[in-house]
């Protein structure tokens, strides 16, 4: 925002500087065209009196000497004629006979000035011709043609537009200055504000920001500072509910289940099926304390994430995910379900902690040989897709329905296939996984597999390697 605010201010003080620069500019080199030509145009004055005395007395030495001693001084040659063209005086290798000489004298002997047109600029060369009558009023008694060098005049032009421009370097720098100090007074507490906004919405404390700037934004810091700390204390506080009850009913329901063992040798036989119905409950109890504990860990976990830089975490997503497909193969045998690993053809490195990634893995299997049924086949794969490590967990059990998917990482979820079927689970599994995800810049994607079945996706953006070992870079 800084930069986009910054740039449009420094546009409108470059448009007001060149629309009193360039001005400035046109009217430096129009003044000293002009003072070129009203000192040639005196000039030319002087020498059509003296033609015009000459004339009348018939003593001609006097012009001759003026015109000989100016070209002498200033280097411009100078023709002056009679009526008849006759060349009374000619210097500075300048000829009454050239063609651009005889067109003027032609237009002066009919009572006709030339002055050149046009103002001179800092790149103009050459010289300009001037002409004039000698007489007075109708009467023309000769002819006088002046050809002036406009080397010195271009190059005073040259000096002012160099002072015009240097003056608008010192401007626009100034303007800069006053723009970026003016930005960063106005900009500097929106990037504190849009700060702290990203570490409440990732779920942090967020640091108080400064009042500063103009007091609008000042009064909206301070508001600013109420609403987050009323947020805060109301997200610390469900955050401490849920890991304190989950941790805190650990040791009742330790203390509950030693009670119900200890029971269990004192029932009859007819109450074995309620014993079972007790025990599969604590069981489904306990598993619930822990995936809302795990919950709130990678809810948390995702927050810190969002706000620090976690990029240094890497792990070999191959190793993991080859180990976690090891520790379930018996227990997918257990289940009556196949499971097989499909490693990448190189080593897979994945921008995240192998405890993440560990995790995230044990809750797809888990789904998978708990909800695919007997008989199902289950495949582990890991591989590479550009710059993201894909860890897939696919199955041809019942799979869900595109309504299903659209709610399976909703929290205490289930499919009606698994309430009926009695399949043990809380629900919170695919959030958690979710979360975890989210941390590192990755997704959970589901889909229908093909013929049939459910495909489970996570996708983690690869870390840095040094090449072809696989190491991450720095790290030995």
């Amino acid at each position: 925002m800084r930069t986009r605010v910054q740039a449009a201010l420094l546009a409108f003080a470059v448009l007001a500087v060149a629309a009193f620069a360039v001005p400035l500019l046109l009217f430096t080199a129009s003044d000293r065209t002009q003072q070129l030509v009203l000192a040639r145009n005196a000039d030319l004055d002087r020498f059509a009196s003296l033609m015009d005395q000459a004339a009348q007395t018939g003593d001609t030495s006097a012009v001759t000497a003026e015109a000989r001693r100016y070209t002498q001084l200033y280097g411009e040659p100078l023709v002056v004629t009679d009526t008849r063209r006759s060349p009374v005086v000619q210097t500075g290798g300048m000829r009454a006979s050239d063609p651009a000489v005889a067109r003027l004298l032609d237009a002066a002997l009919r009572n006709q000035t030339a002055h050149p047109t046009g103002p001179l600029r800092p790149w103009s060369r050459g010289y300009r011709m001037f002409a004039e009558p000698a007489g007075t009023g109708t009467r023309v008694s000769g002819a006088v043609v002046l050809r002036a060098s406009v080397g010195t005049a271009a190059e005073d032009i040259t000096w002012r537009w160099a002072a015009v421009l240097a003056g608008t370097a010192l401007v626009a720098v100034a303007c800069t200055v006053l723009a970026r100090a003016a930005t960063g007074w106005v900009v500097s507490p929106l990037r504190r504000l849009d700060r702290a906004v990203g570490q409440l919405a990732a779920g942090l404390p967020p640091e108080q920001t400064r009042a500063g700037g103009p007091p609008e934004l000042r009064q909206l810091a301070t508001g600013f500072n109420r609403m987050a700390r009323t947020v805060t204390a109301a997200l610390e506080q469900q955050r401490r509910l849920v890991a304190d009850t989950s941790h805190q009913m650990r040791n009742p329901m330790a203390a509950l289940r030693l009670r119900v063992d200890a029971l269990h040798t004192h029932l009859p036989a007819s109450a074995d099926r309620t014993y079972t119905g007790v025990t599969t409950e604590l069981d489904r109890l306990e598993t619930l304390l822990d995936d809302m504990l795990a919950l709130a860990t990678a809810e948390h976990r995702a927050g810190e994430l969002t706000v620090t830089d976690g990029s240094d975490a890497h792990c070999d997503a191959t190793a993991v995910a080859a180990a976690q497909g090891r520790l379930w193969e018996p227990v997918a045998r257990r289940a009556g379900t196949s499971l097989t690993f499909q490693p990448a053809a190189a080593h897979v490195m994945a921008a995240c902690t192998d405890r993440e990634l560990a995790q995230i893995t044990d809750i797809l299997l888990d789904n998978a040989i708990k909800y695919a049924g007997r008989g199902a086949e289950i495949s582990l794969r890991c591989g590479v897709e550009g710059a993201l490590a894909v860890v897939t967990v696919t199955d041809d059990g019942p799979g869900l329905d595109p309504e299903e998917l659209a709610l399976a990482t909703t929290r205490f979820w289930r499919s009606g296939r698994q309430r009926q079927g009695g399949t043990a689970g809380t629900g919170l599994g695919l959030a958690i996984v979710e979360q975890l995800l989210a941390g590192r810049g990755g997704r959970l994607e589901l889909a229908t597999a093909r013929p049939r079945g459910l495909r489970a996706r996570a996708v983690i953006p690869r870390a840095a390697t040094d090449g072809a070992d696989g190491r991450v870079g720095g790290v030995r």
